[in-house]
């Protein structure tokens, strides 16, 4: 009996020092863990509600470091370091999160497990911390607790998309929601001059573009870098419009060994704001793709900025 209470007690303290969060997802065990390893996609569905992400580095293996920051909607930054303990493809991923000055000091262990249930996916999350007194910290100043359950939201969010958008581990998938009307949104991406105002990365200027926004249409445009430098053209075709929910186009990347990409870009009306989503998918992998997905978390930062001031 005094064994048995003190298995008890035991399972007791360690309750107090752990957060389990459990998910049942409409999506296949292989998909629901590549999408949880993919840096394309992390950045899609990472963080609470409002919060965007960007992958400063991602060794994905025993012992190997995710470096990233978490942008607030405030504008507050949010390092993280992440250290790989364990991967067990396609079942189980165990790391080590630890805040980065200037975030607070926090350091705990988060264990994944993926379960098939008939094509669908349970996931557990569990987070443990070194004393209670550690968790209570996090839930309480961080919103650990709410955090985690808006996360979850959020793949749930980005697996629909890809089921939508029929896109592939690998291919890159962003959504947002925008604070305009549909038509203002479309409008943006449809006119030139609109477009020239917002279209490309933080610190980029497009200082020529050449647009015939229908069916068939060319476009081709170039951007200039804060210091000066020009880059080679992105030129290509529209292939398809559907105003104002959908844009499709394709074309080759920066300079004549660039791969060429597709751009699928869908417009849902969503309470009165527009949700945007862009899936895009290249021939294949090159030194202009891997930054392809921090590219569009500024370009769609700059968009939210445009629309904001029109």
């Amino acid at each position: 009996m005094a064994a048995s209470n003190a298995k008890a007690s035991s399972e007791g303290k360690a309750a107090e020092r752990e957060l389990v969060f459990r998910r049942v997802l409409d999506a296949p065990r292989e998909l629901v863990f590549a999408v949880w390893t993919d840096p394309k996609q992390i950045p899609q569905w990472w963080g609470p509600n409002g919060f965007t992400t960007t992958i400063h580095e991602m060794d994905l293996r025993p012992g190997g470091v995710w470096r990233l920051t978490m942008h607030g909607p405030d504008g507050t930054d949010y390092k993280n370091k992440i250290v790989f303990v364990e991967i067990a493809k396609p079942g189980r991923l165990v790391y080590r999160i630890e805040g980065e000055p200037p975030t607070d000091p926090v350091n705990f262990l988060v264990t994944v497990t993926f379960e098939e249930r008939d094509g669908k996916t349970e996931v557990e999350m569990r987070m443990e911390f070194a004393t209670a007194e550690m968790k209570d910290f996090v839930v309480k100043k961080h919103g650990a607790e709410q955090g985690a359950i808006q996360m979850l939201g959020r793949l749930v969010e980005h697996l629909g998309a890809m089921a939508a958008t029929e896109a592939k581990p690998g291919d890159l998938l962003m959504t947002r929601v925008f604070d305009a009307p549909r038509r203002i949104v479309f409008d943006a991406w449809a006119k030139p001059e609109n477009l020239k105002q917002w279209f490309g990365p933080t610190g980029l200027t497009m200082p020529r573009l050449e647009m015939e926004f229908r069916v068939g249409g060319r476009f081709e445009f170039s951007y200039r870098g804060p210091d000066g430098t020009d880059y080679p053209p992105f030129e290509g075709t529209f292939v398809n419009i559907e105003e104002p929910e959908k844009i499709v186009f394709a074309g080759k990347l920066h300079g004549p060994e660039a791969p060429n990409v597709r751009a699928v870009v869908l417009f849902a009306e969503e309470h009165g704001k527009t949700k945007l989503t862009v899936h895009q998918t290249y021939e294949r992998e090159s030194f202009e793709t891997r930054g392809a997905a921090e590219g569009w978390r500024q370009t769609l930062e700059r968009l939210s900025e445009f629309l904001a001031r029109a």
